[in-house]
């Protein structure tokens, strides 16, 4: 914990983003405390959310296009024995939910589900090393685990909504996606009470998706930061168990992320 700051302090500096936007007063600059970024409004940006995402992505594109290059039939690399083993559990999954013809769908499916378990597993970083590697160069807040982020996790999610409407309307034309969203369940003589359930559910997913894996990670990463409270030994008492339990939920959070969206996008595909 860092010295100076009471336990409440402590806790919201380290909840809190590094957030870049106008501010009434201040223009454009970086907030200097939670408010400030609440001031500058919608237009704002986090800045370490983003920065940590994409560079995660680049890793993930790096890192197995450069195992591709240097696979070999002979005797595999570890390296290449470990993507291997993700893409076929990652196709395996595709083939067993989605059963229509689309190219794209396993691809996505394997960025989903790298990307955000890479995301996730900067919850196992300690809490205070790179926010106070950061602080020592100036920067004043730094979130290393961008599923924390509800903008990046809604992001993530409305990428998905898109992609099922899209979906949607490319199977089964403009009038057969009204009249799944008009008709069902309960036919034509109550398209209103449809209209209002359909149009729910079909909200619902992309919310559900975001706030899933924003809740789990962020009451993660709050459980870290109450374990950083702690005097030192209780520290290593708990950490460790919690980081190792902790894998689990961080592999099971990408792998419902990336299962739900393979479901969403087969019942795209679906005719009724």
């Amino acid at each position: 914990m860092a010295s100076g700051m009471t336990s409440s302090e402590y806790i919201a500096h380290h909840l809190t983003n590094l957030t870049y936007g106008n501010h009434p007063v201040n223009g454009w600059s970086f907030a200097e405390s939670g408010e400030q970024a609440a001031e500058m409004g919608f237009m704002a940006i986090n800045v370490d959310s983003m920065a940590w995402s994409i560079g995660l992505g680049a890793f993930f594109i790096w890192f197995f296009s450069r195992v591709a290059k240097t696979a070999t039939t002979g005797v595999p690399s570890g390296a290449q024995n470990f993507v291997e083993m993700i893409i076929e559990f990652v196709d395996e999954n595709v083939k067993n939910v989605f059963h229509h013809k689309n190219a794209m769908i396993a691809p996505m499916a394997l960025t989903i589900f790298v990307w955000v378990f890479l995301m996730n597993l900067m919850d196992l970083i300690p809490v205070d090393w790179i926010p106070g590697i950061a602080s020592m160069m100036g920067i004043n807040f730094m979130k290393i685990v961008p599923s924390t982020d509800l903008n990046v996790t809604l992001g993530m999610s409305l990428a998905v909504f898109i992609l099922i409407i899209f979906y949607s309307i490319q199977q089964k034309g403009i009038g057969g996606f009204l009249a799944e969203l008009s008709l069902q369940p309960l036919g034509k003589w109550a398209l209103p009470f449809n209209l209002f359930l359909e149009l729910v559910g079909l909200i619902a997913k992309p919310i559900s998706l975001a706030l899933r894996l924003f809740g789990n990670m962020y009451a993660g990463e709050m459980i870290f930061i109450l374990i950083a409270l702690l005097p030192f030994w209780a520290q290593w008492m708990l950490s460790v168990p919690w980081a190792l339990f902790h894998i689990l939920i961080i592999t099971l959070q990408a792998f419902i992320f990336m299962v739900l969206t393979i479901v969403y996008l087969a019942m795209a595909h679906d005719h009724h």
